[in-house]
């Protein structure tokens, strides 16, 4: 799982890569995210625009990440696709997590 990770202040804005995240990734991407968001910070945002396609093993490791953050920190999610949107409408958890347009309209809200 090839995740880019940037620290901007108190932000921790990872970029995922890879055009999707589904059985076949969701345990990389899993553990990945909690080696990158044990770095003490504010937010933690994660640019979901490279990503197409989400199963449900995928959707399931983005909540575990926003689990192991605890209530403090919230999972911010910013770009996503039309495809992964839908996934997260139809389960519901757009209500769940904050969602951003667009990588720049995350960054730009405060903290």
């Amino acid at each position: 799982m090839n995740l880019e990770t940037e620290h901007q202040g108190e932000i921790i804005l990872i970029r995922v890569m890879d055009d999707r995240i589904d059985a076949a990734s969701a345990i990389q991407f899993k553990e990945r995210m909690r080696e990158i968001v044990a770095t003490p910070s504010t937010r933690v945002v994660l640019d979901m625009s490279s990503v197409g396609f989400l199963d449900s093993s995928g959707l399931g490791a983005v909540v575990a990440v926003m689990k192991a953050l605890g209530p403090i920190r919230r999972l911010e999610l910013s770009g996503l696709t039309p495809t992964v949107e839908k996934v997260f409408r139809l389960t519901r958890m757009d209500s769940v997590f904050i969602i951003h347009k667009s990588l720049p309209e995350a960054m730009r809200r405060a903290g």
